[in-house]
């Protein structure tokens, strides 16, 4: 079959039943193999282009090998270091204050800055959390379900991206909720590309590139619990050079295990040429292959921007190792998170917001120097005028005690309402 019905959802055997019969018996829906070439379906002439083949179960196909090669599915079925790292980046981006400016002056947040819906929202982190998470997958829809008076969006939810349709129409991209033939939503949706072309309606984002390495991932994973299971490989073999038939061979077994339960401490004895062999022991590490895994779980850690130490993997021993964490944290936020922010949150200013303002993210409190470097900072920034000491206490929260003043009830408002556009 071609490569758009792969794509569109085509010829598929995953599902069918294996048959646990004999070759020479074949059941419902399985073909008897070819074992010199592939079966082709669909049109032959849209087969020649870009072809993707599907395997399928044939007669004695056993149970437990898979037929799904379904690439799409690793993103619902993430693997741990994968999963680590989205959870990473989306929790600490979702954790900064969140700031309105214009001019460089910080303005009054407006009511979505709290909660963007509170409907099915318990705050703005976790609107920001599932927005950076999405995004980081390849892209995130974002769509508006209220409107302030100047018709910029008061409410607004991250919905997932399988629930649109999007396709290019004169060089603009249309939404469409549910479907081909769903609702045209495009005016009420923000649609942010991890990367994007001008030819392709959809986004892309690093797992994409990651495709292979998330499939070796899960099989080195699935190797590791299988040997778990049994018990690696034997060291003791029972060899002969005779040619036994299956009855004599597991009569020999029988036989060895008995003498071992019965005297366990004297030497096996067997006739007919039979001897035990022992093998060098396997370590667990070499066993799981474990250097492999962590050099492929690093270069996924890699691809979604996360130092591999913050993930529990080997940091390395060369030139560029950092010397302590405030140095890691400051290079994941100058690398991966900043970039990230901007990316996201500009393209939410300019949907939500009037001309020349816009959201910002506060890294301070992730990145941010030692106290005993802001202690010794801020003398120099006073007495050069650029901070006064009741701007000190307020960043760093040496505000002393509380007043019993009530707050102004028509400021209090307005953060709740929204306030002016």
């Amino acid at each position: 079959m071609g490569f758009w019905d792969f794509l569109t959802g085509g010829v598929n055997h995953a599902g069918e039943t294996p048959n646990a019969n004999p070759p020479s018996s074949v059941g419902a829906g399985q073909g008897g193999g070819d074992p010199n070439g592939v079966e082709i379906e669909g049109d032959p002439v849209e087969s020649r282009s870009l072809p993707s083949f599907y395997p399928s179960p044939w007669a004695g196909w056993p149970s437990d090998w898979s037929t799904a090669w379904d690439m799409g599915s690793r993103f619902n079925e993430l693997v741990d270091v994968a999963w680590g790292c989205l959870d990473k980046n989306s929790s600490v981006l979702s954790s900064m204050p969140v700031v309105r400016v214009r001019a460089g002056h910080v303005m009054e947040p407006l009511s979505w800055m709290v909660n963007p819906d509170p409907s099915i929202y318990s705050s703005w982190q976790e609107f920001a959390k599932q927005l950076f998470w999405d995004f980081q997958l390849g892209e995130v829809f974002i769509m508006k379900i209220a409107a302030f008076a100047g018709g910029f969006p008061s409410r607004f939810r991250v919905v997932p991206a399988w629930a649109f349709h999007v396709e290019m129409a004169g060089g603009v991209r249309r939404y469409f909720l549910g479907g081909a033939t769903g609702p045209d939503v495009t005016e009420d949706i923000l649609h942010i590309r991890y990367k994007s072309t001008t030819d392709n309606a959809r986004g892309v984002g690093a797992l994409e590139a990651a495709g292979g390495r998330m499939l070796t991932a899960g099989l080195l994973a699935k190797y590791t619990r299988e040997v778990v299971a049994t018990g690696g490989i034997p060291l003791r073999t029972i060899e002969t050079d005779q040619s036994l038939e299956e009855n004599e061979a597991q009569d020999l077994i029988t036989q060895y295990l008995a003498s071992r339960v019965q005297t366990p401490s004297a030497p096996p004895v067997f006739d007919g040429g039979a001897k035990l062999v022992d093998h060098a022991g396997v370590s667990p590490k070499d066993l799981t292959m474990l250097e492999i895994s962590q050099f492929n779980e690093s270069r996924i850690a890699v691809l979604l921007g996360v130092p591999p130490f913050l993930v529990g993997l080997p940091s390395g021993s060369d030139s560029m190792t950092y010397s302590n964490v405030t140095m890691l944290f400051d290079f994941h936020d100058r690398q991966m998170l900043r970039p990230m922010d901007i990316h996201v949150m500009h393209a939410l200013s300019f949907w939500a917001l009037p001309r020349g303002q816009s959201v910002e993210l506060n890294h301070d409190e992730y990145s941010r120097p030692s106290f005993e470097q802001r202690a010794d900072a801020w003398p120099k920034l006073i007495e050069a005028r650029v901070v006064t000491p009741e701007e000190v206490r307020m960043y760093e929260r040496f505000q002393g005690e509380m007043t019993d003043e009530a707050p102004d009830e028509d400021v209090t408002m307005s953060v709740i309402t929204g306030g002016e556009q």
